[in-house]
């Protein structure tokens, strides 16, 4: 589903873990687990498990170098952290939904519930390999050996699985690691969590340090803008303006949140993500 991108610089801590999305080894779960309605991302209706008119027999996109201007946008932004080839490799051990229909159902269940907690190892690996969040990090460790071990459990124990409660029991070292984090701040920041900052002006605003958690970012211009230290976890950038901003020692920023943005080649990164095609 989702577009190439320049080599990525592995995120520290990461190593073995296979959260980057490869298409190449997924039997195209994204593309009919998923259900998506027509609207500015989406040219059509697709329910879910129902495989994308696009899908190909081989489990590849055949419109994947013209999405957006098939009006599939929304396929260009989604990255599944590696859920996709972790199910289709691991969880059914190469054994696609095609060839074995009666795992179908099951599989396309099990997808999105791998999908979370890859995310949460992106996040916990991000979380350890932060220095200021030390006094975390044997937490931080158990929690990510942890939540490894149920990404390998079997197709029941998946669809099982109370993810909210272990997204949860995270959170709380995320929180933690957040506020460690943010104290290398010059200064303290006013929280901005959950904030409605849709279509803000914040061209060059420094919010070195500031809670954006959740934080409705939607057609900001942020242009210019300093966001390093900033905790941007879940924050919605739809169509905001990253141009020239400085994201390079954000935390929690994940590739589907920039995939989903504006920037150009002097947008400042972190290590793990890469800048998308359409920049």
């Amino acid at each position: 589903m989702s577009e190439k991108h320049e080599p990525v610089i592995p995120l520290p801590g990461t190593a073995g873990l296979d959260l980057l999305a490869d298409c190449a080894n997924c039997f195209g779960l994204c593309c009919v687990a998923l259900p998506f309605a027509a609207s500015a991302d989406f040219a059509v209706n697709k329910d879910a498990g129902k495989p994308c008119r696009n899908l190909q027999s081989d489990f590849r996109c055949g419109i994947h170098g013209r999405l957006r201007q098939q009006g599939f946008k929304g396929c260009t932004v989604y990255d599944c952290f590696g859920a996709g080839q972790k199910v289709s490799q691991v969880t059914y051990d190469g054994q696609d939904w095609r060839q074995h229909p009666e795992t179908a159902q099951q599989m396309f269940e099990v997808f999105p519930v791998m999908r979370q907690l890859q995310e949460l190892l992106w996040y916990l690996a991000q979380a350890l390999s932060l220095a200021a969040a030390s006094p975390v990090h044997q937490d931080l460790a158990q929690a990510l050996e942890r939540t490894e071990l149920l990404t390998r459990g079997t197709p029941e124990a998946l669809t099982e699985l109370d993810v909210a409660g272990l997204r949860g029991e995270v959170n709380v070292l995320l929180l933690r690691t957040s506020e460690l984090v943010r104290a290398g701040a010059k200064r303290q920041k006013k929280d901005r969590r959950g904030a409605d900052l849709i279509g803000a002006k914040l061209k060059g605003a420094d919010l070195r340090g500031a809670n954006l958690r959740g934080a409705y970012l939607i057609g900001a211009d942020l242009r210019g803008a300093d966001l390093r230290l900033a905790d941007l976890i879940g924050a919605d950038f739809r169509d905001a303006d990253l141009r020239g901003a400085d994201l390079t020692e954000s935390i929690f920023l994940t590739q589907f949140q920039l995939n989903a943005a504006k920037g150009d080649g002097e947008t400042g990164l972190p290590p793990g993500l890469t800048r998308p095609s359409h920049w």
